[in-house]
């Protein structure tokens, strides 16, 4: 039976750092047994996860509706980046952000619960790493893959700002005078016959300034429900950990009240008994 490498990195991604070492040398030795050579060098060329490659990579496995969400944001923001429009950007950068710490959060968690513990740095790494996925189409596909080995970084100078229009040079003018002038020295020229109504070109019609106020009108909402969508996946989340913190205090709130009962009956029953063994004694 033949090796899946894709099959074999899915399974290894999804397990803790320290695991992964282990088990790769494991398949790898497996592959090259059933004389797979190809499949057994290319497995063990994976390289173990970060500790922020990990958390990223159980966000992304464990939560698909919270990264196709936040996928579409990153579509809504380079859509915004490449059209130059500033206000909607500005929009989408609160957005962003609002976004990102969410996600960095549960990230966090899903790593803590599974025991592993995420420090400041480990943290910043992977809301670096979601800033990637919003900015560059090639990082949100690695991400999304859930088959990281480190973490991301975006692109440098990606602001989520328009860049500026480009200024003419001042230098442009006087040659454009002296283009205007030399063409007022030429002679004029008989103008040319109009064309025949039928043979005249139609124009091709140029969209409204509504429309174009309506499509970007209709861009900004989907990106603000995909944010919004996000962020209430995160609430969603948090809101159902907390309820599973309450259950777990409240379990151990009544076993503890059990365990209070049974030890007052037994400080009970012994207080009966050495009453009854003094009195035997007495006696």
């Amino acid at each position: 039976m033949d090796v899946d490498v894709d099959v074999v990195a899915d399974e290894l991604y999804g397990l803790a750092p320290e695991r992964f070492t282990e088990a790769r040398d494991e398949r790898a030795a497996r592959a090259r047994k059933a004389g797979q050579s190809g499949a057994a060098k290319a497995i063990a060329a994976l390289r173990r996860p970060t500790r922020a490659a990990y958390a990223s990579n159980l966000l992304v496995r464990r939560r698909p509706e919270e990264v196709a969400a936040f996928l579409e944001l990153g579509e809504a923001l380079r859509r915004a980046q490449r059209s130059l429009d500033g206000s909607r950007l500005q929009a989408l950068s609160h957005q962003r952000h609002a976004v990102v710490a969410a996600l960095a959060r549960t990230a966090r968690q899903l790593a803590e619960e599974e025991g592993r513990a995420v420090s400041e740095g480990v943290a910043h790494e992977v809301e670096q790493t979601l800033r990637a996925a919003l900015a560059d189409p090639g990082a949100a596909e690695q991400w999304s893959g859930g088959r990281l080995s480190a973490g991301l970084s975006p692109p440098v100078g990606f602001t989520g700002l328009p860049e500026k229009a480009p200024v003419r040079p001042q230098s442009d003018r006087p040659a454009k005078q002296k283009q205007e002038r030399k063409q007022k020295q030429k002679p004029k020229q008989q103008p040319e016959p109009e064309p025949e109504p039928e043979q005249r070109p139609k124009p091709k019609p140029k969209p409204s300034r509504e429309a174009e106020q309506r499509r970007a009108r209709a861009e900004r909402a989907r990106a603000e429900a995909a944010a919004r969508e996000a962020e209430l996946r995160a609430a969603e989340q948090e809101l159902a950990e907390a309820d599973a913190r309450v259950g777990g205090l409240e379990r151990r709130l009544r076993e503890a009240r059990t365990a209070r009962t049974e030890a007052r009956r037994a400080l009970a029953g012994a207080t009966d008994r050495a009453r009854d063994a003094a009195r035997a004694a007495r006696e």
